[in-house]
């Protein structure tokens, strides 16, 4: 099964598109071909691969996967999701600029600030989800938009097809960074983008044990590139790790399932608490993206942000007072996290247009029994005086 099978459903993709049983010896999950080097019959002939970093079966499978379930033709695995962004952010040439959301991922401004723009990228911070002030921020030399849809960590909703639409007719590639959605709840490509691009270590892997990247097209040249890129700068990750990754997506769209159900008991209660001013979650009918969000994805997510009446320091007596979220970065996992962006995920946006609100506190809503996890928020936000 390849990722030309859109005849089966989600879940079925999930657990067999390039997974088919092994022909030597009928193994049922894909085998971990730790190897760096395969024998070659002769000079240049050889059994489709040469040497791991450019090739390994473990490897193809989680690609072969990964673009079945985000309905595209190529998938290309990296060692992380900042590497994944490296290659596609690579496909761009000094001079020409970038348009990034106005509360992008801070390790995505990092890259963009202080790797890629040194070296002659322009770029400019945009709020994607206003066609006005993307048209104000267009240049002749704009080839690119980078989206991130709900974004990280104010849980922004932005337009993919409007936003595609307005890019493609002035001839640049739309890239969204899918982590928060999965390909469960949101299918870029079908709204029209040109490339998906996720961390795995998130909700894909969905076990805090494994790090990892993917960038996801249907573009054959941007395909070739892409894969260019990845041997070449040869940021990929190993068989175990595809491995995990393979392991974790087998279950993506139950845990997804629960993920979204909780996240919506989470933001209610947040919603309702005194110690609570503002709550993100485009669940929520006042969301100021709900209504796309409906449109466009098959439910809300996992991720669910807040900002404290009282401030920082309410901000970090909450984090601190919890007993069962733990106070960690990352997200996606069946664990449930609590981070503080403003110290933690997003400190290298601390001095920049994207710095977040100190009294912003992100939840990654795990799978623990329910009435546990409000149980321990609501005590936390006790604390609060």
């Amino acid at each position: 099964m390849t990722s030309g099978t859109p005849e089966f459903g989600f879940e079925t993709l999930a657990i067999h598109a390039g997974q088919a049983p092994d022909p030597s010896t009928g193994a049922v999950v894909t085998p971990i071909f730790q190897t760096s080097t395969y024998a070659q019959e002769a000079v240049g002939k050889h059994l489709g691969y040469e040497y791991s970093r450019t090739a390994n079966p473990t490897r193809t499978a989680l690609q072969q996967c990964l673009a079945a379930l985000e309905g595209a033709e190529h998938g290309l695995a990296f060692a992380s999701g900042l590497a994944a962004e490296h290659a596609v952010l690579s496909l761009l040439q000094p001079g020409d600029h970038l348009v990034v959301p106005h509360d992008a991922y801070g390790g995505t401004y990092r890259l963009v600030a202080q790797v890629h723009a040194p070296s002659g990228l322009e770029f400019t911070p945009t709020d994607l989800g206003d066609l006005d002030a993307l048209a104000t921020a267009w240049r002749p030399e704009t080839k690119m938009v980078w989206v991130e849809t709900p974004t990280n960590p104010l849980l922004s909703i932005v337009d993919v097809a409007a936003v595609t639409q307005f890019a493609h007719a002035r001839g640049a590639v739309v890239a969204v960074d899918n982590t928060f959605a999965t390909p469960y709840l949101q299918q870029p490509l079908a709204q029209g983008a040109d490339l998906v691009v996720h961390s795995t270590t998130k909700y894909l892997g969905g076990h805090s044990d494994v790090v990892g990247g993917i960038v996801a097209t249907s573009d054959a040249g941007l395909a070739e590139r892409l894969a260019f890129l990845q041997n070449a700068m040869g940021g990929v990750p190993g068989p175990f790790d595809c491995f995990l990754t393979l392991r974790g997506i087998k279950t993506l769209a139950v845990r997804m399932d629960r993920h979204c159900t909780s996240a919506a008991a989470v933001a209610d209660l947040l919603v309702h608490h005194r110690a609570v001013a503002k709550v993100h979650y485009p669940g929520l009918a006042g969301h100021p993206g709900h209504d796309i969000a409906a449109r466009q994805m098959r439910n809300f997510g996992g991720m669910v942000s807040f900002v404290l009446a009282g401030g920082e320091a309410a901000a970090l007596e909450v984090a601190r007072s919890t007993r069962l979220w733990t106070l960690a970065e990352s997200l996606g996992a069946v664990e449930s996290l609590i981070e503080h962006p403003h110290r933690m995920t997003h400190a290298s946006v601390v001095d920049s247009p994207l710095a977040v609100d100190p009294a912003l506190l992100r939840l990654s809503v795990g799978l623990e029994t329910l009435d546990d996890l409000l149980a321990d928020l609501r005590q936390a936000l006790d604390h609060v005086r």
